[in-house]
């Protein structure tokens, strides 16, 4: 069973930034904070470049604590855990029966040039949830902080595949290999991108270097953690 709170100790023990070790895996910063955060986890072989990583023995992020102090108790103890632990499982089941139901999302760390579902063609997502189901054709992780407060670094985004509305709603765009998501105006002389985050200046997309509107932003959401 894989185990978040192991791989932040690991990490700040060894004082490398969340950023370094989504870089040294070749992953997104938004994608590493999910595994941190228990709402998403690494494939098996994300988790072999993490041991490699982050400089720890084979299964490391994957054997339940519980699992080897349990090995640890004489016979008799075992019994009481087990015994304990079934009485928790039984009142966990009970709330688990009466909670919301939890929607499942599949959240792309990046887009890439294409049109309708070739957009994201066959990259890697992470599947998040949340307790509502919202109509969308594609979601991807929110980056930085230029979208506060409104749309928050570590959020999705969910986007309809519905080309330009208005001036002033919030899009997807994609220019010079990156997406943007940012409130949209066109100009005479191209895009201009605009954050809410009154620090960050607006962006100029010129229709030279044929920037593309996805879609428009029609939800978003903080993950809800398992």
């Amino acid at each position: 069973m894989y185990q978040p709170e192991k791989l932040k100790r690991r990490r700040t023990e060894i004082g490398l930034r969340q950023i370094d070790v989504a870089e040294a895996i070749g992953i997104s910063k938004q994608s590493y904070f999910a595994w941190e955060k228990g709402i998403t986890q690494p494939n098996q072989k994300n988790l072999l470049k993490l041991e490699k990583v982050l400089e720890v023995e084979p299964g490391y992020f994957t054997t339940d604590d519980i699992s080897v102090l349990y090995q640890k108790l004489t016979h008799p103890n075992q019994s009481k855990a087990k015994t304990f632990m079934e009485k928790l499982l039984e009142q966990q089941e009970k709330v688990i029966s009466i909670a919301e139901p939890r929607f499942e999302y599949h959240v792309y760390e990046k887009m890439s040039a294409g049109r309708g579902a070739t957009i994201y063609g066959d990259r890697d997502y992470d599947t998040v949830y949340f307790d509502k189901e919202i109509s969308h054709d594609f979601a991807s992780w929110v980056s930085g902080d230029s979208m506060e407060p409104k749309y928050p670094n570590g959020s999705v985004a969910l986007i309809q595949e519905n080309g330009f509305d208005y001036d002033g709603a919030v899009y997807a765009v994609l220019w010079g290999g990156q997406t943007y998501i940012k409130k949209v105006y066109r100009e005479e002389e191209g895009l201009r991108l605009v954050s809410i985050n009154t620090k960050y200046s607006d962006l100029i997309a010129p229709y030279d270097e044929e920037p593309r509107i996805v879609g428009k932003i029609v939800g978003h959401f903080l993950p809800i953690e398992d």
